[in-house]
């Protein structure tokens, strides 16, 4: 699987959305590379997690779509 990568927007993002967390709830202020490399290791171990699960909420709505389509193209049949 190819590594989840975060353009420089995203990680800028990310980093915005760690520090409050982590002032608020842990009392710690989350300096730029310490928060870089959470990134890069969240997305490292955790990301194919969250991945995985996109892929699996993407398929059951195919799969749903599909039984929608099946069922219209039976309605077509003609007797």
């Amino acid at each position: 699987m190819k590594p989840i990568r975060f353009s420089r927007e995203e990680i800028a993002d990310i980093k915005a959305r760690l520090r409050p967390y982590f002032r608020d709830e842990l009392e710690m202020e989350l300096r730029d590379l310490p928060a870089e490399m959470l990134i890069d290791f969240l997305a490292r171990e955790i990301g194919p997690y969250f991945y995985n699960r996109g892929l699996y909420d993407a398929q059951a709505i195919v799969s749903q779509m599909s039984e929608q389509v099946s069922e219209a193209i039976a309605g077509l049949e003609r007797s």
